[in-house]
């Protein structure tokens, strides 16, 4: 198993500063490197961390889930597999595609952006990721399952906790405690809600969940409450993240920003683009069944392992040109993107594929079609250049920009 002392530790602030050409080092000459700190194995080449989840050898699980996630959100779908993991997507999954997502919650989606973007509109300037992109998604969610979005500071805090607790790869104990402790406060805040809405369900998702049932199968409490901290968690963080970096990647690079605000059907590439180029999630584990051989080792049996999708959505054997942001690529259909098929990998693959891909596009088209529509000319603010940060999740933290208000 090839090793190189030039690659940075993925714990370290040279990386976190700049993750990409770690992985460029990573891909050619450590495709695979035991990580003692976290005691996984990192896998950075597409091939690979595509293997690993689509898993058609049975040789990967999601065990890893079971230390890495039960702590903050309880048992998840995450978890599950074969007819368990069948069934519960199945109960989920409809309320995320299709009739359901465009009825009942694309006018949610519309309604939570417009609301937003009518607070900031007349001002001139604005700080997207402060007054739109960590607000949009939790409120879209918050207003799909019926909470209240009052409550928006607190929601926001929970799943803050969550990811970080996520992203606790250096073990610290404060922000494991703090994560551990959001899963008892979201359990107190929600089990009497589901309660009620079994009693008295509505049109609203967590009502839909209540009553779902699939060949007599029904979810508990404790799945529903798992799932909603799930949902909040990773629907919230991730979108947040793709909506800052889908302006921030636009914004530095003007003539494409041009192409979408002309042809707003170039959207769904321009996010494309964005889940290869900048993922805002870039680390997934998954745990090894069996003895597994990939480039440039062999992994044991019951071993963890961490699949780099900001190294794999990068790999030049997969994509020409990989670390240019180019929405008009030839090497990534737009088509696939948002489904299993996908030939990028920041909603992973397989089974596994994340179930609320097509919410995420919807939230995306909308949010940034809305935002071009109020902020035609929008620029980066003088003299700001963005700065992603961040190792498991990453985007930028701040995306202040200026603009000519339009008349309304």
């Amino acid at each position: 198993m090839a090793t190189v002392q030039q690659v940075p530790d993925i714990l370290s602030p040279q990386f976190a500063a700049d993750p990409y050409s770690a992985y460029r080092v990573m891909r050619e000459s450590a495709p695979l490197i035991w990580h003692e700190p976290t005691q996984s194995y990192l896998v950075s080449r597409y091939q690979d961390v595509e293997r690993v989840f689509k898993d058609r050898e049975a040789a990967f699980t999601t065990d890893n889930y079971n230390w890495q996630v039960e702590p903050v959100h309880g048992r998840t779908i995450l978890q599950l597999s074969g007819r368990e993991h069948a069934v519960r997507r199945a109960l989920v999954a409809p309320a995320f595609r299709g009739r359901d997502l465009e009825e009942h919650f694309l006018p949610v989606i519309e309604r939570n952006s417009r609301e937003l973007v009518d607070g900031f509109r007349d001002r001139g300037a604005v700080d997207l990721v402060d007054a739109y992109a960590t607000r949009f998604p939790v409120n879209v969610i918050a207003d799909m399952l019926g909470l209240d979005k009052a409550d928006h500071d607190r929601f926001h805090r929970w799943y803050t906790a969550v990811i970080d607790f996520l992203g606790n790869l250096s073990g610290d104990p404060e922000v494991a405690a703090r994560g551990e402790r959001t899963r008892v406060e979201f359990a107190e805040y929600m089990f009497p809600i589901i309660r009620e809405r079994r009693g008295n369900p509505g049109d609203d998702l967590l009502s839909k969940l209540c009553v779902a049932e699939v060949d007599g199968v029904r979810m508990s409490d404790e799945d529903i409450k798992a799932f909603c901290s799930l949902l909040l968690a990773a629907g919230g963080e991730t979108t947040d993240k793709a909506i800052a970096g889908i302006f921030a990647n636009l914004l530095t690079h003007p003539e494409q920003l041009a192409a979408v605000r002309a042809d707003r059907s170039l959207i769904p590439k321009a996010f494309a683009e964005t889940l290869r180029y900048t993922p805002p999630v870039h680390m997934i584990m998954r745990q090894s069944a069996t003895e597994v051989t990939l480039s440039g080792g062999t992994i044991p049996a019951g071993a963890t392992v961490t699949c780099l999708i900001g190294a794999a959505n990068r790999d030049e054997q997969r994509y020409r040109d990989p670390d240019r942001f180019d929405i008009h690529r030839d090497d990534l259909s737009t088509g696939n993107a948002f489904s299993a098929a996908a030939d990028h990998l920041a909603f992973a693959l397989g089974r596994h594929f994340c179930v609320g891909a097509l919410l995420a596009k919807a939230e995306v088209e909308t949010g940034v079609g809305q935002l071009l529509d109020a902020m035609p000319d929008v620029r980066l603010a003088d003299g700001f250049d963005p700065v992603e940060q961040g190792v498991f999740t990453r985007g930028p933290k701040s995306l202040p920009v200026t603009f000519t208000p339009v008349a309304t």
